[in-house]
């Protein structure tokens, strides 16, 4: 019999002892029972529900957006179906926002098509949310199709955002987390090659295994230990009745689940005896935070055959795409044609899934990109879900990935190519991307330059004629035993971006206000906030507070 079909019958023979489980659970924890605050009933309590939870089905989630911050106000998020085919739903997260100042660039985030469902990243989209008109991919479990639809491989993946990327239109930006960089790579490859003009304008590439020789994992050594008749005879199985793709051939969700939790089995396990003692000791805030995890993790869906084995020969046996061999439809995949989208690439130090350097590759598959439109980042003490998720991701690598954005957005990409002309082009950046994430100087030397520059400026208006008095008061304000003003009151300055503007010399709003492009450009640079001042006006802002 096949094990699909032996793993439905064991979790249907489990389901009068999970009910059995969860009336007793229910029973010991009704406040009108004596027994339910003695030591022997919680004990009982907890011991039902692990058992209840360890044996069910856990269902798709929700992504239970419905609210995020827009400028220091709360406003309400509407979930939405754009765009929709057999094996895949574009969702919109709507912020219902009167009006906007400025048009906010489309983000697309490729979810990964590896087991897990697309909540998995709620964490993402709950980020990225306050400065981006974010869609995501909901891949639908393979299990759930008919067969009548016909089948689903990686050329059809392609596919699949190609048509996404052209429905949402231009300014578009394209997010990939882990598993689907391969394939978002090559949609923009063909998207470019053919001189789309909805080719997106930047693509950010985050612990994807874009080339699996380079720090090999686990996983990688696993993949490249059987060929390809061992996995289609042990891995591809029939989905059983009564769901509604019986007998599609599918790579089953509870097989890459057991494949995930193996790796880290002991603290699975130390995981679900620390719930244990949580529920015993009344401890409800640790019990919901394993709950919250759990759902998520546990919940898993099918894969179709012809994806699972093509992505498995073309990602980790062939190594197609970097080695320039990747087909897509019959067509080579040429990533040397991406020449207008610029490339982010995210990785995790101790990533045990994607190693280090296998996102990287891609700036090395993609090297008529110029060297001011790339940059790479690794993120040091976060592993694989680190990338994509948590207080790490939410303050260094999302702030990170939202000004790459909003930097080639086609606005900016607009204003940059008008200064260009004006001023004639710049000379090229050579640097590798390796080094093309800004890095702070240290802030005595900053001070310094700011406090000569200073001097300079003064003693050039002084040397103007009439202004010359003002010209000293105005370089005497700049002094910092002066009185400061609150360069908070400016948008996108917080504390920190304030006492970086204090250590360089900036203390006024006049300060800010006569700053040329120029000198703007170079204090972005300096300071580490890439691109900030200019897309926020900081220059107008002083101006406004000044006449105020």
């Amino acid at each position: 019999m096949p094990y699909y079909h032996l793993y439905e019958m064991h979790h249907a023979a489990m389901s009068p002892m999970r009910a059995a489980c969860d009336l007793t659970r229910l029973y010991f924890n009704n406040p009108l029972n004596p027994l339910t605050h003695t030591p022997l009933g919680r004990k009982i309590s907890a011991s039902c529900e692990v058992f209840e939870r360890a044996t069910r089905r856990y269902g798709k989630p929700e992504f239970g957006l419905p609210e995020t911050v827009v400028g220091g106000e709360r406003v309400k998020v509407r979930e939405q179906v754009v765009w929709e085919k057999p094996f895949c739903r574009l969702l919109h997260f709507e912020r219902q926002i009167p009006t906007l100042r400025h048009p906010v660039p489309k983000l697309l985030i490729v979810a990964p098509m590896s087991g897990h469902y697309a909540t998995l990243l709620r964490g993402t989209v709950e980020a990225m949310l306050p400065r981006h008109d974010v869609y995501i991919t909901d891949w639908v479990d393979a299990r759930m199709v008919p067969l009548a639809e016909g089948k689903f491989d990686l050329d059809d993946y392609v596919d699949y955002i190609i048509e996404m990327l052209q429905t949402l239109g231009s300014d578009t930006h394209v997010v990939a987390v882990c598993q689907p960089s391969v394939p978002v790579l090559a949609a923009v490859a063909v998207m470019d090659e053919a001189g789309d003009p909805y080719a997106p304008c930047s693509m950010t590439l985050m612990g994807g295994p874009i080339d699996t020789r380079v720090n090999p994992t686990a996983v990688n050594e696993l993949a490249k230990s059987r060929d390809m008749d061992w996995f289609r005879r042990n891995v591809i199985m029939k989905v059983p009745m009564p769901h509604p793709g019986a007998w599609r051939d599918v790579y089953p969700g509870f097989l890459q689940l057991s494949g995930f939790m193996s790796m880290n089995l002991d603290r699975h396990l130390s995981a679900q005896h620390d719930f244990y003692n949580h529920l015993i000791e009344g401890d409800g805030d640790s019990a919901e935070k394993h709950r919250d995890f759990y759902d998520e993790y546990l919940a898993v869906m099918d894969l179709t055959a012809e994806f699972y084995l093509q992505t498995v020969e073309t990602v980790f046996v062939t190594h197609a795409l970097p080695k320039g061999e990747m087909m897509h439809h019959g067509k080579r995949v040429d990533t040397t044609k991406i020449r207008n989208v610029a490339l982010l690439t995210v990785e995790g130090e101790k990533d045990d899934i994607s190693g280090v350097g296998q996102t990287h590759a891609a700036h090395r598959i993609c090297p008529n990109i110029p060297a001011e439109m790339r940059a790479h980042y690794v993120q040091p003490k976060v592993g694989h879900y680190g990338v994509f998720n948590g207080s790490r991701f939410r303050s260094e690598i999302a702030p990170r990935i939202s000004d790459f954005i909003i930097t080639h957005s086609v606005g900016h990409r607009a204003v940059r190519a008008r200064r260009v002309a004006a001023e004639g082009p710049a000379v090229a950046n050579t640097l590798p991307p390796t080094e093309m994430m800004p890095r702070p100087e240290p802030a005595d030397l900053v001070a310094k330059e700011a406090a000569r520059k200073a001097a300079v400026k003064a003693a050039a208006r002084a040397a103007a004629g009439p202004k010359a008095e003002e010209a000293k008061a105005e370089a005497a304000k700049a002094r910092p035993d002066s009185p400061a003003d609150d360069l908070k009151k400016i948008s996108g300055v917080g504390p920190k971006i304030e006492k970086l503007l204090n250590e360089a010399g900036i203390f006024h709003f006049w300060q800010i206000a006569e700053l040329s492009a120029d000198q703007l450009a170079e204090l972005e640079e300096r300071l580490a906030f890439s691109g900030r001042a200019t897309r926020d006006d900081w220059v107008g802002q002083a101006k406004g507070l000044i006449e105020s």
